[in-house]
């Protein structure tokens, strides 16, 4: 009997259902980000009536706690969360709300607050219209509540991307337009996308660009920033190197798309194409080559050196020369990137020339400088040592400064690539490429040091 009148929509207030302790309450409001809750009560609101409700039944309210995070995946409440560790602690035990689905949308936040009510921590749960104690219907009924909001979350789920995929299938865009494309702001015309007049011209410029004149990202970089001044229409931004490498590789503008990314779901658009799939797999051959020539490269002095005119960094590049003989020869070439000044005169300076400069510049350097030098010179003691063992040489062995700078300018010349970087690397000092010279700046402005 009692369960059909819980059913029935009874307020539980049966004098055995009462607790014998007087209960402090936390009021909790949270006000969901989710579509269906956009009319529902604002948390100011939430906590105005419910302090009223206090008030008028003499409830001892200990905090009140405001939250607008989404209640449908465990865990992902930091308000929430605390609130449940001050209930463990006994600062609270009940907890006040507009309604269950304000607690919990989800199985593993719902088991949470019935664990603590089988535990008598948390001695009573109350809302605008109902009160849930410890008690088997109650917390029943608590749990097909909050179970009634998981599973509308869980349907509208499943209704939005039925939708996103019935559109995709009409050939319409779900999501905000590509860069080159705007969405049509009309209702009646959701999911379709225009060419954008002032950027579309500029994007397939960019396609035509790298497929017939074998133009780099970076290139293309520097045309969108410096030449064409580039703006994104939000934010009234450029265009990065990655961003440009994503845009070179997004099907839709040939008129194709896959949606959602990397599920192998493709559809056909309606949209106009900025270009032809045959011009789109041409630009994709040429980035492919662009990065794998790229990824193999290895240098020893990248990433470590700035430009002294410009604040740039510095970047390598070889070049390949045969000889009549049929010899062919690697030469490497470091020079400014010219990120921060296009025209920068920075100029190339050959590894080997470089590598000369560094050695010299160990002649000159405070062997403080360099945090490395304890490693060094254990790796001199020990070379030292088999000289001594291996070849029979008896004197005493002394690890000089000298042969500290010694064993650097030998990793410099003879060492691997990785030697030469953690050598570098180790520089306390801000190493500078000025016209073909490397400076070490302590600390001094490049002003000062050009001076």
């Amino acid at each position: 009997m009692e369960t059909a009148t819980m059913m029935h929509g009874a307020q539980f207030s049966a004098p055995e259902a009462v607790p014998l302790v007087k209960v402090r309450y936390c009021l909790y409001a949270r006000k969901s980000t989710e579509s269906d809750e956009k009319q529902a009560l604002s948390i100011d609101s939430q906590v105005k009536e419910m302090l009223a409700i206090a008030e008028r039944e003499e409830l001892e309210i200990v905090d009140i706690r405001r939250e607008s995070h989404s209640a449908k995946a465990s865990g992902q409440r930091p308000v929430f969360s605390e609130l449940l560790r001050d209930i463990e602690i006994g600062r609270y035990t009940g907890i006040l709300t507009w309604a269950p689905d304000r607690l919990s949308r989800n199985a593993g936040d719902l088991g949470s607050l019935v664990d603590m009510m089988d535990e008598k921590k948390l001695l009573q749960i109350r809302t605008y219209g109902q009160s849930f104690q410890n008690s088997p219907n109650e917390k029943f009924l608590l749990m097909i509540l909050c179970s009634q909001a998981k599973l509308e979350n869980d349907n509208k789920s499943i209704n939005v991307k039925r939708g996103l995929r019935t559109r995709c299938e009409m050939g319409l865009w779900p999501a905000p337009a590509p860069m080159g494309y705007l969405n049509e702001k009309r209702v009646d015309r959701k999911g379709h996308v225009y060419v954008d007049p002032e950027r579309g011209h500029i994007i397939k410029k960019m396609f035509e660009k790298v497929a017939y004149e074998k133009w780099s990202g970076k290139k293309i970089y520097h045309w969108l920033k410096f030449e064409m001044n580039f703006k994104t229409p939000n934010g009234n931004k450029g265009l990065t190197l990655s961003n440009i490498y994503l845009l070179l590789q997004n099907d839709f503008y040939y008129g194709s798309f896959e949606y959602p990314r990397k599920s192998g779901l493709w559809y056909k658009g309606i949209h106009e194409p900025l270009i032809t799939k045959e011009l789109f797999v041409q630009v994709q051959e040429q980035v492919k080559s662009q990065i794998i020539r790229v990824q193999d490269k290895e240098f020893a002095f990248t990433k470590l050196m700035e430009c002294g005119l410009c604040g740039s960094g510095i970047c390598a590049d070889e070049k390949f020369k045969k000889q009549k003989s049929g010899n062919i020869h690697r030469y490497v070439y470091y020079g400014c990137t010219k990120s921060k000044d296009k025209h920068c005169k920075c100029g190339y300076i050959r590894e080997e020339e470089l590598i000369e400069q560094f050695v010299k510049l160990m002649d000159e350097i405070d062997l403080n400088e360099i945090s490395i030098k304890e490693k060094i010179k254990d790796e001199v003691e020990r070379f030292m040592r088999f000289q001594r063992s291996i070849l029979g040489i008896q004197s005493k062995i002394e690890v000089k400064e000298v042969d500290i700078r010694n064993y650097a300018k030998y990793l410099l010349k003879e060492g691997f690539d990785v030697e030469k970087r953690e050598l570098l690397s180790c520089l306390k000092s801000k190493i500078l490429l000025n016209n073909k010279e490397v400076l070490i700046n302590n600390g001094k402005s490049r002003v000062e040091l050009l001076r």
